[in-house]
């Protein structure tokens, strides 16, 4: 229980005192995590996908890893981001319709398709994330919790 807890406590005040881009790559990490579990789970033996608790359990993580996918649209700023903006948004809209399609019909290859779109894109925002230490931390967060 204390180690539940004192993990509890690191997370949310990682979280805290991220930068923009340090939360972005975090949304990433945890919606290609949420993937990984999902694929782990529909790449088990046949009489093992038709156990409703996995039926579940997969569905679970499709789902988290949507309502990532949700917070890293609501985040983005289309005043500043212009035409990269948008066209995350759509990229964004498409990997949930995708998931949605993929969590309906169990599909291993949809889902792996967005898995590692995810990786890349979270491998990108990393680099930039890099270029910009003097990007300024703690700023005020809202939204999902990531930390759990």
């Amino acid at each position: 229980m204390a180690y539940t807890n004192a993990l509890s406590a690191y997370r949310e005040t990682r979280v805290k005192t991220a930068s923009q881009g340090q939360l972005i790559i975090m949304l990433y990490d945890e919606a290609v995590k949420h993937l990984d579990r999902g694929l782990e789970l529909l790449g088990m033996n046949e009489a093992a996908k038709k156990d409703p608790g996995k039926i579940e359990q997969v569905n679970k993580s499709i789902l988290k890893a949507q309502e990532i996918i949700t917070e890293l649209m609501v985040s983005l700023d289309f005043e500043q981001g212009g035409d990269i903006a948008k066209n995350l948004f759509s990229l964004y809209t498409w990997f949930n319709q995708e998931l949605l399609e993929a969590n309906i019909k169990q599909d291993l290859r949809r889902i792996t398709v967005i898995r590692n779109m995810l990786s890349e894109l979270r491998g990108a925002w990393s680099e930039i994330a890099s270029k910009n230490p003097a990007e300024a931390a703690g700023k005020a967060v809202s939204g999902i919790n990531i930390a759990g």
